[in-house]
């Protein structure tokens, strides 16, 4: 047969598919699944590429290269701004239920917004960690009727659990809808310009069984050879014959060296191969081979993953040299671009180890988080120690991240190592050896972490050493490791507060000299909590204002959230105005793009929610009991233990009070907490007083009177007195009278304010105005109860009740007929009008 002409890059989408795919825009999740080759990618394509001629859509593509979740979480934000949707640019990827949960409530708050979004997650087999796929069936769960999610993958990602409660917001695609049968087929090979025999084309259906790759390879070979491959032929060899070989060797070379990217562009090809023909090469590859594509931004390019696969296996086929030349050229490529893991990879390629800690020094430590501690140990393993000395910044980086990753004796061994390199090193000059040993100071401080004293010791040495900021520190990181509370991280021995916080006070300024004013504000809202814990609520009130006006401007969110902590707190306790409402400060965090800042926020509402008696505000992290989903760090999760048993607490949950309580403890001892450790023996010694354990309740009091008295600490008491009223009127020997009085009568001045603040709360602003009566009247129509139901209940007359509903009116200026304003007054009420 002669050979003919074909047309192999023809899109041909049957009537079939083309029905499968109208449920797409019905659908909150597509999931479309077949192995590789079907026209997955195509299908989803062709469907958006009409949906954007016939309608305003917003198109959303995401495709993943590997199963690192820190690559995936980058191109996610990439799609996201070329569809011109910026925020996501500064969160970080979600890596717990939490995080998941704060990421979704943004997607939907963002997303509804725009008239029709689709978001296509392309090739998501290669995300092969199971929170990715329960993300999207949750995020499936929730998102608006405007927003489609739609996912390609090779195999079945969502569990029989998640397709009974996705239901009908679900809508699947799989083998048997892509695969082309014998009309369909023979409708695609005269789209391609060509026909075959009946018995041709009953020999390629048999042998592709409906694959759409294995079609167009068999089709590749017909047109050169006018035969089709034999039943043998592998799909990779087929492949590479009819796509790879028949290419010149430089070309085939070219394939080879840019199928080891991901994505790239023509100055990125330009750079890898030193080639002046790219533009050439990629103009005719798109248009003859239906495997290497140009997304729709015009200037990236995407090998499909056959073509990445058989032009790694031709890549390997490259001898050693020209492999290494191109493992070079990549890692320098992505360095220079701040790609630092992308770098890593490829100079591990070439253990190019003087590259890596270039690279590692470069990045400090900020993405090397994202590696498995095992990866990083292992290239320290096979780096030679006389590279490893070259780079003493590489090695302070280092240092830090094994003290992240708990890995102290390895830290220390690189601090061995660290002081060898600047005794040995010929070039450096005496200013960046005081440089270096002051870093190391600073991060051996950590070690030393909550005692003051000691920490001040390592910040004064590495003060006197060091002419620069530290490198191993961003001064726009955290504090505070996720605490509400600076005086809970480092009030360390009863009777010692006045001494710590004279050391902070002498500690900080050093601190901030060498990290560029991190934590600044610290040492101020410390001593602000304390004014706190010991009542004195005017002092407490000046030193906040001062702890508010020091971090103004400087980036230092951890410190601002440990003052509104305390602003919260101190509310209950006198009038003070506060900067923003709940509603309105947590809406400037989402803006901030960090979930641990809005999880720090949380337990500041949980704890104001819980103490004030207010549970039904809780939020879920707290009030649902979330917490053990979240990855705290170490040194932040006593705090967040506490405040959770104080929700417990507020439940009347006594019994799981009790029962957590030993576990918290413990890890308040093992960091030497030893306010929190007040604030959960208090909750413990409540607990067992509700559960009428009075001897065990006494014996917990009479300890916590004792731990707290030479502090003068009270709040903690206060705070918990609807708890600890009765208890509090026996004798306890030993303990001041009038430390006694004093809770006592600032916990019934609690109780008081508790009261008035929950009605408050109750209701939007204007409705201050209102009698208790009126609001008794109001929150009675808010039932949909009549002007006589609302007598009977109140035994008023039905005059009286409509002569207070005018007044209420009157008051709140509603104007209208009856109908119009009980509308009103019910909107108001629910806070839309």
């Amino acid at each position: 047969m002669p050979k003919e002409k074909i047309s192999l890059n023809s899109i041909y989408i049957s009537e079939r598919l083309q029905k499968s795919l109208q449920p797409v825009s019905n659908s909150a999740l597509t999931a479309i699944t077949a192995p590789m080759g079907y026209g997955k990618t195509t299908a989803v394509n062709w469907y958006l590429s009409r949906l954007a001629k016939d309608s305003q859509a917003l198109l959303i593509r995401i495709s993943i290269y590997s199963q690192n979740l820190s690559i995936f979480w980058k191109s996610v934000q990439n799609a996201f701004s070329f569809a011109g949707l910026n925020f996501l640019e500064n969160y970080d990827c979600p890596e717990d239920e939490a995080s998941a949960g704060f990421l979704t409530e943004i997607l939907c708050y963002q997303l509804e917004k725009c008239e029709n979004c689709y978001i296509f997650i392309d090739d998501f087999h290669l995300l092969k960690d199971d929170r990715a796929a329960t993300f999207l069936c949750r995020m499936a769960g929730r998102i608006p009727e405007n927003v489609h999610l739609i996912v390609a993958s090779r195999n079945h990602f969502i569990s029989d659990d998640w397709i009974v409660r996705l239901g009908g917001r679900l809508h699947r695609i799989e083998i048997d809808d892509l695969r082309l049968n014998s009309g369909e087929l023979s409708a695609y090979i005269r789209r391609c310009g060509t026909s075959l025999t009946d018995s041709q084309l009953e020999q390629l259906l048999k042998s592709s069984e409906g694959w759409f790759a294995a079609v167009y390879l068999n089709l590749c070979s017909f047109s050169k050879s006018g035969e089709l491959p034999g039943k043998t032929s592998d799909i990779y060899q087929m492949f590479s014959a009819s796509m790879l070989n028949p290419l010149p060797e430089d070309r085939k070379e070219f394939l080879s060296a840019m199928g080891l990217a991901d994505e790239f562009t023509e100055e990125m090809a330009e750079f890898i191969t030193k080639r002046e023909d790219v533009h050439q090469i990629l103009k005719t590859l798109t248009r003859q081979n239906a495997f290497v594509t140009c997304l729709n931004d015009g200037q990236t390019y995407r090998f499909h993953h056959m073509m990445k696969e058989c032009a790694f296996r031709a890549f390997r086929t490259l001898d050693d040299s020209r492999q290494a030349f191109y493992y070079e050229r990549y890692g320098a490529w992505y360095e220079k671009h701040g790609a630092y893991i992308h770098a890593l990879s490829a100079y591990r390629r070439n253990q190019n180890f003087a590259a890596i800690l270039r690279v590692v020094q470069k990045d400090a430590g900020i993405l090397l988080a994202s590696l498995k501690p095992e990866e990083v140990l292992e290239v320290l393993k096979r780096c030679p120690v006389s590279v490893l000395k070259e780079y003493p910044l590489a090695i302070l980086v280092l240092m830090r991240c094994m003290f992240n990753w708990k890995n102290i004796p390895k830290m220390l061994e690189l601090k061995e190592l660290l002081l060898a390199s600047i005794r040995e090193h010929p070039k450096l000059s005496e200013e960046e050896r005081g440089n270096l040993l002051g870093e190391c100071d600073l991060i051996q401080s950590f070690l030393m972490y909550n005692d003051i004293s000691r920490m001040s010791q390592f910040h004064r040495s590495a003060s006197e050493k060091m002419t620069r900021p530290a490198i191993s520190i961003r001064s726009d990181g955290g504090w505070t490791f996720g605490s509400p509370s600076v005086l809970m991280m480092f009030h360390r021995k009863s009777g010692d507060l006045d001494k710590e916080l004279e050391e902070m006070n002498q500690c900080m300024p050093h601190y901030y000299k060498i990290t560029n004013g991190h934590g600044q504000g610290a040492e101020t809202i410390m001593s602000a909590e304390a004014h706190f814990m010991r009542g004195n609520f005017v002092d407490a009130h000046i030193a906040l204002e001062k702890a508010y006006t020091q971090i103004q401007g400087n980036g230092q969110e951890s410190i601002a959230l440990c003052c509104d902590f305390l602003a919260q707190r101190l509310s209950i306790c006198m009038d003070i105005k506060m900067r923003n409402t709940f509603e309105e400060r947590r809406k400037e965090l989402l803006q901030g793009h960090n979930t641990t800042w809005v999880n720090i926020f949380d337990s500041t509402c949980a704890y104001y929610y819980a103490v004030t008696g207010q549970t039904e505000r809780i939020p879920a992290l707290f009030g649902a009991h979330m917490l053990s989903t979240v990855n705290f760090l170490a040194p932040g999760r006593p705090m967040m233990e506490m405040i959770e048993n104080q929700v417990y607490l507020a439940q009347g949950e006594y019994s799981k009070v009790i029962g957590r309580s030993e576990s918290i403890l413990a890890m308040c001892q093992a960091l030497h907490y030893d306010l929190v450790a007040l604030h959960v023996q208090i909750q413990l010694l409540a607990a067992n007083w509700k559960l009428g354990k009075t001897e065990q309740a006494l014996e917990l009091l009479r300890g916590s009177l004792s731990q707290a008295f030479p502090d003068g600490i009270l709040m903690p008491f206060v705070e918990n007195y609807p708890y600890i009223e009765e208890l509090l009127k026996g004798s306890f020997f030993g303990i001041n009278e009038n430390f006694l009085f004093r809770i006592t009568r600032m916990g019934k001045e609690w109780e008081m304010r508790c009261d008035q603040l929950k009605k408050e709360e109750a209701y939007p602003p204007v409705f201050k105005v209102l009698s208790d009566r009126e609001l008794e009247i109001t929150e009675l129509m808010a039932k949909h109860m009549s002007n006589k139901e609302i007598a009977q209940s109140l035994f008023l007359s039905e005059g009286t009740v409509k002569q207070y509903i005018n007044q209420i009116y009157s008051k709140l200026q509603i104007p209208g007929d009856v109908r119009v304003k009980r509308k009103y007054l019910l909107e108001m009420m629910e806070g839309k009008s």
